[in-house]
């Protein structure tokens, strides 16, 4: 009998054999960590592993060796420890790359981001930034299931030299190995016609798992639009993406809903401006 034609009371079972499933593979992840979650207990935590684990298919050797790369990466980095006023040139920056105050018709966190836009910071800075935006998506799906984030890019306006090829890399790079599962779907808006040769290149060095979440939307092609209206409210949608929203960011409240992220996230900032972890 198909799942689909079960009645509830007989898919109950399923579901509790699955979530057993998955449990017993956390747990067997766990134990394969050995003391590393005493050491990085809130970024070690089932719902991390879970993550995890459904972006290696569920391969607990690949999920071990995956998390264990990036607990070598995070002792390092610290980016636990990126507070908003450790980002240089704040508002410019954030016309490049924002958190949205709304959520996709799914509940799931929405990033939006402008390659187009021309960064006045250095490729370091660059990457601090980007690091610091998928430590808040993650902060946004520890309680959620993965593949909770939904990443707009508006391509408009862009050229070769929007985005450097090695900072396309390193950034390729810290998405797919340190925080693999969080995004549900990249949606690439109005890319020019000389994006084909970029993305061609980039496709090779992009996992199959998430190249198969990528999705190209036109302006002047309502079937992809519908891709727009049926994931999004199009009274909070930018307009740039077939919605009504022409206001734009505001600095202001968003630097405000950023700090108390940090806050949230146990990272801030001392009397002398400098970044604490708490």
């Amino acid at each position: 009998m198909s799942y689909l034609l079960k009645t509830k009371r007989e898919r109950e079972p399923t579901l509790q054999e699955h979530a057993s499933e998955e449990q017993a593979k956390i747990n067997k992840v766990q134990e394969f960590l050995g003391e590393l979650p005493t050491e990085m207990p809130d970024f070690l935590s089932d719902a991390t592993i879970r993550r995890f684990l459904h972006a290696r298919n569920w391969s607990v050797v690949q999920a071990t060796k995956s998390l264990k790369e990036a607990v070598k990466w995070r002792r390092q980095y610290k980016p636990e420890k990126i507070c908003w006023e450790d980002i240089a040139e704040r508002e410019n920056e954030v016309k490049r790359a924002y958190i949205t105050d709304y959520l996709d018709k799914n509940g799931r966190t929405v990033l939006v981001a402008r390659p187009s836009v021309k960064s006045i910071t250095s490729a370091k800075e660059q990457i601090k930034q980007l690091v610091y935006n998928l430590e808040n998506l993650t902060m946004s799906s520890e309680n959620n299931a993965p593949e909770n984030v939904v990443w707009v890019m508006d391509f408009q306006g862009w050229t070769l030299s929007s985005t450097p090829w090695a900072i396309a890399r390193q950034s390729l790079d810290i998405i797919q190995n340190y925080y693999p599962g969080l995004v549900a779907v990249a949606i690439l808006c109005n890319p020019p016609k000389i994006f084909e040769s970029f993305w061609k290149i980039m496709s090779y060095f992009i996992e199959p798992e998430l190249k198969d979440k990528v999705r190209f939307v036109y302006s002047n092609n309502s079937e992809s639009l519908r891709i727009m209206t049926d994931m999004f409210d199009p009274d909070k949608l930018e307009s740039a993406f077939g919605g009504r929203n022409t206001w734009g960011i505001d600095i202001v409240e968003y630097s405000e809903r950023m700090r108390r992220r940090d806050q949230v996230r146990g990272a801030s900032t001392n009397a002398n401006g400098n970044a604490i972890s708490t």
